[in-house]
């Protein structure tokens, strides 16, 4: 294995020279090629053995992924590779396609500068293609594409030379259409992909060939050519002859930036702080010599060294042995116990890494994916990383042996903190504990490792769905008085204006428990939608629910004012239906009178009387439960398309759109998360397993009418909560 140690001490002389480090993302939909691309590479830049590349898939060295054949995390390796006789450092992060694990695309890209977006050659442009590069250009991340399986078109599809150009141009101009509408103005035309200039390749990643513009000048292999070898099987020759790591590595050097050039534009998209501060000033020119900055990705468990935290250093140099902080962690000190480099799953240790690698720490017990770590106590923490869905689906989950119940603990606060994606509660009175995920397989998947890899056995319940709950219409001012009846507030509420939800979902507006700076939020909500004179009294956001103070010169009010909010966020917790959490509600505070005496005005006055004015006005505004909506997209042979409808309407489910190509059908259709429960197995069998599917989480929409009282009666059953929900008289009477 000579070749890879070699590797590894030229990445160590690489590692200081900034401007030969490339740090990138390889981004697709779910098996389109990313995990066997990924692999060539590191076997073309001398990493593994070739013959395996691909077919032993080192970025999947988790057992669970073998075994599903799919990318659960993000596994991350570093190679070198020549090109006009120079070498690059290049960090590869590979990320997983399926939407299920989409937190970890989000989190993978805050680490790199530019992504290889791969896009299957025959199914063309699909939704979470569309997903990633959106996530990659918000953060700022340059694209480059590789078009795969181009094999298939000929010996699958028989197409001819022309036909497969067409295909071609097509995906083309899609991935442009996309980087036109979500990339921001001054990167539109520049990061535009063209055959021309090579941003553009060409391949199979599992035959390990690949071929460019730029390369077919240097190497004089016409497209012609390629063409001939495709149609005689002589896939084997044309690797030797076209590389793929040579061909794509060649456009990632070439196209992709250096972390120097990339944190010019990307720190004050990513960092909100002071960028004249000697830490700014450190981060834009990504200075080794800068106080340390760094935000990790990724938490990765190592069942010996315990927790790793990977991510990405932007400014300054670790040393092993240094001291440093974790933003939210007040003073406490982090000693680096030991500083590596990835490649796959293993971990090279090196004495000192500089701004622009991305490093692999032993050592930050407290950090979680997300944190920002600094050699300054204070620093200003990164922009936290938006997911673009919420866990929708939970499942209770106990030790099967009472004596392993403080493991279960440990371990579920361990999974989460490798997986922010992930939210758990842990309930330490009853035993139980909710885990609630992206989907089905994001929490299959999780409870699989539980089980087989930190070896606690588990009981789980059925999954079950997490709803929302919110209004129909505008109610109110209702009346909440206080227990002592000294203090009464009123209160209205309506439903929240559709940009303004969007606008908190995005991050545009963040949760706030106070307006600091109440000028820029008025502005803010006012361009969302929100009417002026409502925009400039905004007093807390949680979710994508909002306060506002509407009263003139209510006594004693500013001192009371903290307790209302804690009631705010107390009812938009448990909604006053199925003690779930309220989504799109605005809640107004239009009068309040209040006790002269500050004895009588205490949390356990306000509090309920403010909570119960709430949920008594959304008792009359009507109150509407919401469930989660998942997008559903299947690639089926036509002939089975009546199969498959009717396996989505039998779940409630409406179909949007169909299109049809050549032999096959992709259907478009909206189904509730509730009713998609088993899905896989049913699709599967109803198409003799001739089906690709994949779904996407697409907000929240309302329950059927007729069907509302029988789920909130379920709901509340499960909660142990008395089946009825409390009507305005009940709040009206506390």
């Amino acid at each position: 294995m000579g070749r890879k140690e070699d590797n590894i001490k030229k990445a160590m002389k690489i590692m200081s020279n900034i401007e030969y480090i490339r740090n990138i993302g390889i981004v697709a939909h779910i098996d389109h090629g990313k995990t066997t691309l990924s692999d060539n590479l590191i076997a073309g830049a001398g990493m593994m053995s070739e013959e395996l590349a691909g077919k032993q898939l080192v970025l999947d060295f988790d057992e669970q992924e073998q075994a599903r054949g799919i990318t659960i995390n993000t596994a991350s390796a570093s190679m070198v590779h020549e090109y006009e006789g120079k070498e690059y450092l290049i960090n590869l992060l590979d990320t997983p396609g399926h939407v299920d694990f989409g937190g970890d695309v989000t989190r993978a890209m805050r680490a790199v500068d530019g992504a290889v977006v791969v896009v299957c050659a025959v199914e063309g442009i699909m939704p979470q293609t569309e997903t990633v590069l959106r996530q990659a250009l918000r953060e700022r991340v340059r694209p480059v594409l590789f078009i795969n399986k181009v094999d298939r078109l000929i010996n699958e599809l028989k197409l001819d030379g022309q036909q497969m150009m067409a295909r071609f141009e097509k995906i083309i101009k899609e991935i442009n259409k996309l980087i036109r509408r979500y990339a921001e103005e001054e990167y539109r035309d520049k990061w535009m992909v063209r055959v021309e200039d090579g941003s553009v390749a060409f391949g199979s990643a599992y035959h390990n060939w690949a071929i460019s513009v730029p390369f077919m000048k240097k190497s004089g292999i016409s497209f012609k050519d390629v063409f001939e070898y495709l149609q005689q099987e002589k896939q084997k020759e044309l690797a030797k002859k076209a590389p793929l790591h040579q061909v794509v590595l060649d456009m990632v050097v070439k196209h992709l930036p250096n972390p120097k050039e990339a944190q010019k534009y990307r720190i004050p998209k990513i960092w909100h702080g002071d960028l004249d501060s000697p830490i700014g000033k450190s981060m834009l020119s990504c200075d080794p010599h800068g106080p340390v900055a760094m935000m990790v990705t990724k938490i990765v468990m190592d069942p010996h060294a315990g927790e790793v935290a990977v991510g990405r250093l932007f400014s300054g140099t670790l040393r092993k042995g240094q001291e440093l902080y974790i933003a939210g962690m007040g003073n406490r000190k982090y000693r680096i116990q030991q500083l590596s480099m990835m490649v796959g799953p293993d971990r090279i240790p090196v004495d000192e890494l500089d701004a622009g690698n991305i490093p692999a720490i032993i050592g930050l017990k407290d950090a979680i994916a997300g944190s920002t770590v600094s050699s300054e106590p204070d620093i200003e923490p990164f922009e936290p990383m938006k997911h673009y869905s919420e866990p929708v689906v939970t499942v209770a989950i106990e030790a099967k042996h009472t004596k392993d119940l403080p493991r279960l603990i440990e371990v579920l606060r361990t999974v989460s903190k490798a997986d922010p994606s992930l939210r758990v509660e842990i309930n330490q009175e009853t035993g139980e504990h909710l885990l609630s995920g992206m989907g089905e397989l994001h929490l299959e998947v999780t409870v699989y490792r539980i089980v087989n890899e930190y070896k606690v056995e588990v009981i789980t319940s059925k999954p079950i769905v997490v709803y929302r709950e919110t209004v129909d219409h505008r109610a109110g001012p209702f009346e909440g008085k206080s227990p002592n009846k000294h203090n009464k507030f009123y209160i209205v509420v309506e439903p929240l204006e559709e940009g303004v939800i969007e606008a908190i979902q995005s991050g545009d507006i963040p949760e706030m428990d106070r307006i600091k700076d109440k000028k820029t939020i008025a502005k803010k909500l006012e361009d969302a939608g929100m009417p002026r004179d409502e925009a400039k009294k905004l007093e807390a956001v949680r979710g994508p629910n909002v306060l506002l103070d509407m009263t003139w010169g209510v006594q004693y009010l500013n001192e009371t004012m903290e307790l209302v909010k804690q009631a705010f966020f107390e009812a938009v917790e448990k909604g006053p239906l199925a003690n779930e959490k309220l989504y799109g509600v605005k809640v107004k505070l239009m009068d309040a009178k209040l006790h002269e005496d500050s004895i009588h005005r205490g949390p356990a006055q306000i509090i309920p009387a403010v909570r119960n004015a709430i949920y008594g006005a959304m008792c009359q505004a009507t109150r509407v439960l919401l469930e989660p909506i998942q997008k559903v997209y299947v690639n089926v042979p036509t002939e089975l398309v009546g199969a498959v409808t009717r396996e989505i309407q039998q779940r409630r489910g409406v179909i949007v759109d169909m299109e049809q190509e050549d032999y096959q059908t992709i259907i478009h259709a909206k189904a509730p998360v509730a009713e998609m429960f088993g899905f896989a197995s049913a699709i599967r069998s109803a198409t003799g397993g001739r089906v690709l599917w994949s779904t996407e989480n697409a907000g929240y929409e309302r329950v059927p009418r007729e069907l509302q009282p029988q789920i909130v009666r379920q709901i509340r059953e499960r909660k142990g909560l008395k089946p009825e929900p409390y009507d305005e008289n009940y709040y009206a009477g506390l």
